[in-house]
């Protein structure tokens, strides 16, 4: 591989093609067995992530590296702070502040220097990320999954700043999931496959299909295998004037009937993620009720909502699906240790190990066997874990809080399979996206969130990337190509008490 000096280089491929282990040793982070790094023509050995900075290549993780403690400002110069001249050397906060503000203006991010960074939303905290990387005078920067928690809106002033490091001489490396990205923004593509080069595509022969047939070997026929659904089947999931801590006054009313796919799309901050959260009991519900199957359950917890029958599968897998440090067997199991259990709780280890392996043969979870540590496992694989240990539950309905951040195209390909085969046998499913891609191929409906309302909701024959953002940034809905027939439920109108 070769990145030419001011050029964007796209890195793509499948999950353990080795992307993230190829940029980990450019970044000092691993060593490599064998060959040669060369900068600017001269060989160089890095010992470790410091002897890279100091040769300018700075790496971008795909999974965020902030202390979510500290301050905006104190993570992006984390390391290399500004401090008072004299002998104590207390933190010079302010020129910090004023330093930060610049860098964040860079990357269209209006938040406060001083505010906490464990305060903002994913899709903030990754501009943070690369705020602190501009900072770093970065002769290459390497991108990886930079945009799997931006809006469109995010995503394009990324694209700005990455053509704005051009004049500066500033390579990009850039890894990506999503295709239709890589022809926006790369000069030339990389195509790895089995650790391996198994590719290069100049400017000129960028698409969508001569990539797919590098990355898997194969052409992807259908993508999106979404089937029409047979017929309008009964409400399972229905979300009756919902107010939740922290959301809008105003509340939220929507149904999934068994067979659908509903998407949510919105902005980052829209509040998707945060009435997810309340319908499932991780936030506190302060008004309207959630019934399953057209009957009120009492949802305080999310151990009561599991065992009615409704689950989620949370936006960030490392932090809330998985365990990381455990193994496959115990992360596919542990929500059905109950059914699994007898007296005095001792758990059947036969009928754990029959019910992994079913789940990680049906999900073709690739990995060494059932013992293997799932942090060890490619973004895919885990998310295919956070999957499997909820379907061997049997679920009512299943919330996905973007289902396939970070994964790769074959990997997609498989989950959106699953999610098809789920909602045909009679599953409601709620799946919470900011691929707009994902949501117009995988979605019978769309409902678009703006500011924790809902603004709009669009059928599938309705479904347009600019019907979604309309709706998404404050436009009113067409009635013409609102798809609110499918609903009981008139989000237009108002009732007493400020709830719609």
């Amino acid at each position: 591989m070769r990145v030419e000096n001011a050029e964007v280089l796209a890195l793509v491929g499948e999950n353990g093609a080795g992307k993230s282990t190829l940029m980990k040793i450019l970044a000092g982070i691993y060593r490599p067995d064998s060959g040669d790094i060369l900068l600017a023509g001269e060989p160089i050995h890095f010992h470790g992530v410091s002897d890279a900075l100091r040769s300018g290549i700075v790496l971008i993780h795909q999974e965020l590296n902030l202390a979510e403690n500290l301050s905006v400002a104190a993570n992006i110069f984390l390391g290399r702070e500004a401090v008072r001249a004299g002998p104590i050397g207390w933190l010079n906060r302010g020129k910090m502040a004023s330093a930060a503000r610049e860098l964040l203006d860079q990357v269209g991010l209006q938040v406060d220097p001083d505010r906490r960074v464990g305060d903002l939303p994913p899709g903030q905290r990754q501009l943070v990320e690369v705020a602190r990387a501009l900072g770093q005078n970065a002769r290459l920067i390497i991108m990886d999954e930079p945009t799997s928690s931006l809006t469109q809106r995010e995503t394009d002033r990324l694209f700005d700043v990455i053509k704005d490091l051009r004049p500066h001489g500033v390579a990009v490396v850039y890894i990506s999931h999503r295709l239709a990205e890589v022809g926006r923004v790369a000069d030339r593509v990389t195509v790895l496959r089995d650790g391996r080069n198994a590719g290069d595509l100049g400017k000129d022969q960028i698409d969508r299909e001569r990539m797919i047939r590098l990355m898997v070997g194969r052409d992807l026929k259908q993508f999106y295998p979404r089937r029409p659904a047979a017929g309008r089947g009964p409400v399972r999931l229905e979300a009756r004037h919902v107010t939740y801590a922290g959301g809008p006054r105003d509340a939220a009313s929507f149904v999934v009937r068994g067979g659908e796919i509903v998407g949510m799309a919105g902005l980052v901050g829209a509040g998707r993620t945060e009435l997810a959260e309340a319908l499932f009991g991780l936030r506190k519900r302060t008004g309207g009720e959630v019934l399953l199957d057209g009957q009120p359950v009492r949802i305080c917890h999310p151990n009561q909502a599991i065992r009615s029958g409704l689950l989620l599968a949370p936006e960030d897998r490392r932090l809330h699906g998985l365990i990381l440090s455990d193994t496959l067997l115990r992360n596919l199991t542990l929500p059905s240790l109950r059914s699994l259990s007898g007296w005095f709780g001792w758990v059947f280890s036969g009928r754990e190990r029959r019910l992994a392996r079913a789940m990680a043969e049906r999900l073709t979870v690739r990995a060494s066997g059932l013992g293997q540590v799932v942090g060890q496992l490619s973004g895919g694989n885990q998310q295919k874990v956070v999957l499997g240990k909820w379907l061997a539950r049997t679920p009512k309905a299943l919330i996905l809080d973007e289902p396939t951040r970070g994964v790769d195209v074959g990997a997609r390909s498989e989950i959106y399979a699953l999610m098809d085969e789920l909602a045909a046998s009679g599953v409601a499913v709620l799946m919470i996206s900011s691929d707009l891609e994902e949501v117009i191929g995988m979605s019978d409906r769309v409902l678009v969130l703006h500011e924790g309302l809902i603004a709009g909701e669009l059928a599938r024959d309705a479904l347009e990337q600019e019907a979604v953002m309309h709706l998404a940034t404050g436009g009113q809905a067409a009635r013409a190509k609102a798809g609110n027939a499918s609903s009981p439920i008139d989000h237009s109108k108002r009732l007493p008490g400020g709830t719609a």
